[in-house]
């Protein structure tokens, strides 16, 4: 079923008018026809819908059920990620927003190969951003995340003291002792940051920073894994708990 996101602007009572590129995309891509379903997600809450007309600006849809499904985690992740070479970046959006993302925030940090000055920076963020919305449609998400503007990573930790929990995975960190016990206190928090070093992995300075904001230094296993893999893994890591931790409510 496919899944589209509206505003409050678009729904009227229990209607909602789709306009735009959702518009063009319904009508002459996928060309859905009246009676046809589908998912729109407005304010984190997704309802199932019915084609209901189409008009010359608008298709008309009419809510059959609300609050037909509910994808979100219940404890918010926030993945600062230092910024990689290419199109990482886009590949490490696009499955974190699969596996449940809650914002995701570029990191400036001493050892990125990448370096943006603010034109570029806002020209990859709205991009970014793009990828962010296309991947929340295909894992019918409720909402879109959010991509954050670039940010140094003082001002990132500064931005990541503000949640429950910082969670650092990293290299030199040996055992799983520490990521069992950091993964555990998840059911007790509603936030969590996430922070991944760049392929320089971090600078030492990065790390005493971080544990000095009372950061948790976490292990991902024995070997070294790529920065587009840590993200993943970590994000991985912490969904599985999440969701294994609410089924067994």
């Amino acid at each position: 079923m496919f899944n589209f996101f509206a505003n409050q602007e678009n729904k009227k009572d229990s209607f909602y008018y789709i306009t735009g590129s959702d518009y063009n995309h319904i009508k002459n891509v996928l060309r859905m026809q009246v009676g046809d379903t589908c998912l729109v997600s407005c304010d984190g809450q997704s309802d199932l819908c019915r084609i209901n007309s189409f008009s010359e600006e608008f298709v008309c849809l009419e809510i059959a059920e609300e609050n037909y499904t509910s994808t979100e985690l219940p404890v918010k992740i926030y993945l600062f990620q230092g910024l990689p070479k290419g199109d990482k970046m886009e590949y490490i959006i696009q499955k974190c927003v699969e596996l449940g993302i809650f914002e995701i925030i570029p990191v400036a940090m001493k050892n990125c190969v990448v370096k943006l000055d603010d034109k570029k920076a806002k020209s990859k963020v709205a991009r970014w951003q793009a990828i962010c919305e296309s991947a929340a449609k295909q894992s019918k998400r409720n909402i879109i995340p959010k991509i954050s503007e670039v940010l140094p990573f003082g001002k990132a930790l500064e931005y990541a003291k503000t949640l429950d929990m910082i969670m650092v995975p990293y290299e030199n960190k040996e055992g799983m002792k520490a990521t069992i016990e950091a993964l555990a206190e998840l059911k007790t928090v509603e936030s969590v940051g996430i922070f991944i070093g760049p392929e320089g992995g971090f600078d030492k300075t990065e790390i005493e920073k971080a544990i000095e904001s009372e950061a948790k230094t976490i292990s991902l296993g024995k070997r070294i894994l790529r920065t587009e893999t840590a993200a993943i893994t970590a994000v991985s890591m912490c969904m599985l708990e999440i969701e294994m931790f609410e089924e067994n409510k």
